[in-house]
């Protein structure tokens, strides 16, 4: 299965390099953020829809979670 390569600090945006120093700052995993910015306009679309749901405002968190992990162990990745 192909991999996405995960972009190092000096690749990121100033934008997206603030987004990703909050969330690991916060004890969070930015590994789908670093492999999104690959494409800043993906980057862009995803957070607008990503970080409401992701809080709970459109889909419980608890469930989100749960579709995350499933989505995780079926493509081999245990996170």
């Amino acid at each position: 299965m192909a991999r996405v390569r995960l972009k190092q600090d000096h690749e990121l945006s100033e934008q997206t390099l603030s987004r990703v120093r909050a969330i690991e700052a916060s004890g969070g995993d930015t590994s789908s953020l670093r492999g999104l910015a690959h494409i800043e306009t993906l980057f862009a679309g995803f957070n607008q829809w990503y970080v409401p749901a992701r809080k709970g405002d459109a889909v419980e968190e608890e469930l989100i979670e749960l579709v995350r992990l499933k989505i995780a162990r079926l493509n081999d990745c245990y996170t």
